[in-house]
């Protein structure tokens, strides 16, 4: 008979947390630097959790930032500024690269229908590299203990038998017990999966195409953003320092394919079509473009002079000016959806930005809603502390969710159906959205109620 001598390794016990954050975006940075920016909330140990590599590329950015500009760009508007100022923030955004515009133009690229929008600052477009790298500076300012951890991913996340805290377990091998697991990890949010919470909506069949581009030098003109809008999706020029611009084209997946395979120079010349040139004649390129791809740029170039050359001065002055260059590899594509999620806040867990919601990037309001619900966030946190109540209850986050799902409800609403309106040529609604902008834009008061919901 033989004995079996087994020995035992005490797992080790988890770390403890008051609050952590998954997701090191714009959004988790903004709420991990607006936590230890609150008096109320300062002292909570809070912990940000973030799959890639988070503090190196954005150290480099702020000591040794590219020449060129990045092509993940944001436009932020007043209230978020305002926002990421009131928390110290924007003090350490590199403000050379940034530009604030007070002009937008828009128009039907069936119908030739414009309206144009001015105010002051209706928005900022600033670099998702500017950002983060300024959220991460203010946190590393204000000294508070706040423990970054990243190249380390969630792989899984369960409630403790006894309390019901969750508890991350990490790729390091660590793991943590958390009062209150915050969802900033985008659209497949594991924070969200844990929470059992579900998440509606659909796929446009549509792909974002973005990239940065110049004007031609020696011509300058107000910064403006511009946006067309064709049966297969908006384009969008919006504008960043001495005349670099940031496209943001949204069409077809199989026109996506057939623009990111053209050659640099050939997509600059697509884009300059895309941007005044009928749509029957942009469809014929497309096709060029497919088939014959070393002779687009030429198809382009004759098709665009006849255009311009029937224009008058103060026409042309209705149309951006012609791109010149690319950033070389700058161009990326992505997939567009609409979801929201069904609640953003169960026991012992809240959802922030694409966690809890995603729309189309036509309005360029994806990023503000999740700074506003960070804002949101924040206070009812600190409320929940100064009555004494444990934070992360579903009791003492309810407010949150009731305070922001109306709104993004409402907003993701609107830019759906501007994007369902504007996907069609069919006469009828041809007819009747252009015959809506022109009333819209001389009617001054109903633009300047627009103008100011902007801004929120």
């Amino acid at each position: 008979m033989s004995l079996r001598f087994l020995s035992t390794v005490r797992a080790k016990a988890p770390q403890l947390a008051d609050i952590v954050i998954i997701g090191g975006g714009p959004a988790g940075l903004t709420l991990a630097a607006a936590i230890k920016n609150s008096p109320t909330l300062s002292s909570l140990n809070c912990k940000l959790v973030e799959g890639g590599n988070l503090i190196g590329p954005l150290t480099k950015f702020k000591q040794e930032p590219p020449s060129n500009f990045t092509n993940r760009v944001v436009s932020l508007t007043p209230s978020t500024v305002s926002y990421l100022s009131e928390i110290g923030a924007w003090n350490h955004i590199q403000e050379e690269r940034v530009e604030s515009y007070d002009n937008i133009v828009a128009w039907d690229g069936v119908s030739g229908a414009k309206i144009d929008f001015d105010g002051p600052s209706l928005a900022t477009m600033c670099e998702n590299l500017n950002l983060q790298s300024a959220l991460l500076s203010r946190i590393e300012e204000l000294g508070q203990d706040l423990e970054i951890l990243d190249n380390t991913k969630v792989e899984s996340i369960q409630a403790d038998e006894k309390i019901g805290w969750p508890v991350l377990q990490l790729s390091n091998g660590e793991s943590i017990q958390t009062r209150l697991l915050v969802g900033c990890d985008g659209f497949n949010s594991p924070a969200r999966k844990f929470a059992q919470i579900e998440s509606r909506g659909w796929m446009y069949n549509r792909w974002g195409i973005v990239a940065t581009m110049k004007f031609k030098d020696g011509e300058f003109r107000h910064p403006t953003g511009w946006q067309r809008f064709l049966p297969t999706g908006p384009v969008a020029l919006l504008p960043l320092p001495d005349n670099w611009t940031t496209l943001v084209w949204s069409t077809t997946p199989e026109n996506s394919d057939i623009l990111m395979k053209l050659d640099e120079d050939k997509f600059l010349a697509m884009v300059n079509a895309a941007v005044k040139l009928p749509v029957e004649e942009l469809e014929y390129l497309i096709k060029v473009a497919a088939s014959k791809p070393e002779i687009v740029a030429e198809e382009v170039a004759w098709r665009l002079q006849l255009f311009n050359d029937k224009l008058s001065p103060e026409e042309a002055g209705g149309y951006p000016l012609e791109l010149e260059t690319i950033v070389t590899k700058s161009r990326g594509k992505f997939p567009l959806k609409l979801s929201h999620a069904d609640t953003y806040v169960e026991e012992r867990v809240a959802l922030v930005g694409d966690a809890a919601h995603t729309t189309h990037p036509l309005a360029g309001q994806g990023l503000n809603m999740g700074q506003a619900d960070v804002k949101s966030l924040v206070g009812v946190l600190e409320t929940s502390l100064e009555r004494g109540l444990d934070i992360g209850t579903k009791m003492a986050l309810e407010p949150y969710f009731s305070e922001r799902y109306p709104a993004n409800h409402v907003l993701l609403g609107v830019v759906d159906k501007l994007h369902k309106i504007y996907s069609t040529d069919a006469a009828p609604l041809v007819f009747a959205r252009s015959f809506g902008v022109n009333v819209l834009n001389n009617v001054p008061f109903v633009k300047d109620f627009m103008v100011a919901r902007m801004g929120e």
